[in-house]
């Protein structure tokens, strides 16, 4: 069997590698894609069992694509924990493919959760979705500055076929008046792709038991629910609902030390699409149930707006972690929270 420790650039990879048989040990530098594709497919061609670890980076997709084809086993590993186990304070790519390899040689490499590639690709829906509405959103920021130059203040009725004619029937200078028409244009190109991407995505949600579930929650639509599920993959990865608050970034940045302990703003690492959707669906929640809506403006006088949206957002993540875990409805997860808080005053 050949192990391949791989530490991956963009432009070329370091590899140390071992013929577990013989114990021979080997170093190459690959340059990409041509040199690299050559020498995998080289020992595919050999018959030869092959283990490839590498640490999760971006911009690797092809080559991913290249060792599922090939039948290559793939090893993703977690790259903050690989740093944790580098003992020299050198560091230069043979180092790093040398400890790949000696962690996997050991079997101690921390191998992380990847996602399929139909997973992957809905992803690019999702974003592809929310890049669009982007643009959009600054589109119309530029349109509404306009407006407000020419003493037109109507806000989101100038998303309205009423508010469009006002503000094309301002006499404008040439190129301010080549602005506006450019700009209408390219907002009149992408709503019909919000559209139809929108419809795609309520296509998937239907296709998916899970997402439906989660839509039951009030302020969780479709787009959060699908990525929510996509992101999160498999529930039973996450021991408690702390865990997926701090997977997703929302909890915060603790510099603890003795008796002095200190937090700061949240992490913010985990998926920043599905952290955004959260925060917004929180706020929908907040507008419809009375409950919550008592519990952010408590949070509101005590912390601040913008503690209390984010508190908000972990809150709706702990519940849909739930539902998605013991495939609950809201329904269902209401009946579960009663009992609990039944069970709790009872003791009390």
């Amino acid at each position: 069997m050949i192990i391949i420790g791989c530490d991956y650039h963009p432009g070329f990879q370091q590899i140390a590698y071992v013929d577990t048989e013989t114990g021979e040990l080997q170093e190459r530098a690959l340059q990409h894609r041509e040199e690299a594709e050559k020498f995998y497919r080289e020992l595919a061609a050999q018959g030869l069992q092959v283990r490839v670890g590498m640490e999760a980076s971006g911009h690797a997709r092809w080559f991913e694509r290249l060792l599922a084809e090939l039948n290559v086993e793939l090893w993703i590993g977690d790259a903050a924990e690989i740093r944790t186990k580098r003992v020299r304070k050198q560091k230069t790519d043979r180092q790093d493919a040398q400890l790949i390899l000696k962690l996997m040689l050991k079997d101690d490499f921390p191998q992380i959760w990847v996602p399929s590639w139909e997973n992957r690709d809905l992803r690019q829906l999702l974003w592809h979705r929310h890049r669009m509405v982007q643009a959009r959103t600054r589109l119309m920021n530029q349109l509404q500055a306009m407006a407000l130059n020419e003493g037109l203040r109507c806000k989101k009725r100038l998303r309205r076929e009423a508010g469009r004619q006002q503000l094309e029937a301002f006499r404008l200078a040439p190129w301010a008046s080549r602005r506006r028409q450019d700009l209408l244009e390219l907002l009149d190109r992408l709503n019909p792709t919000i559209a139809e991407l929108t419809q795609a995505i309520e296509r998937e949600v239907e296709k998916c038991p899970e997402a439906r579930r989660l839509q039951t929650h009030p302020g969780v639509g479709p787009l959060t629910a699908l990525a929510f599920v996509l992101i999160i993959g498999k529930a039973d990865r996450f021991r408690c609902g702390k865990q997926i608050a701090s997977y997703l970034g929302l909890v915060p940045l603790e510099d603890s030390s003795g008796s002095r302990r200190r937090l700061g703003h949240i992490t913010k690492q985990g998926n920043s699409l599905l952290r955004f959707l959260l925060v917004e669906a929180a706020q929908v929640t907040v507008r419809s149930d009375p409950g919550w809506r008592s519990k952010y403006h408590h949070l509101m006088m005590r912390r601040g707006r913008k503690i209390a949206k984010v508190a908000m957002a972990r809150r709706l993540a702990v519940r849909m972690y739930w539902m998605m875990r013991k495939g609950w409805n809201y329904e269902q997860l209401k009946s579960s929270v009663r009992t609990r808080d039944n069970s709790y005053q009872a003791m009390v």
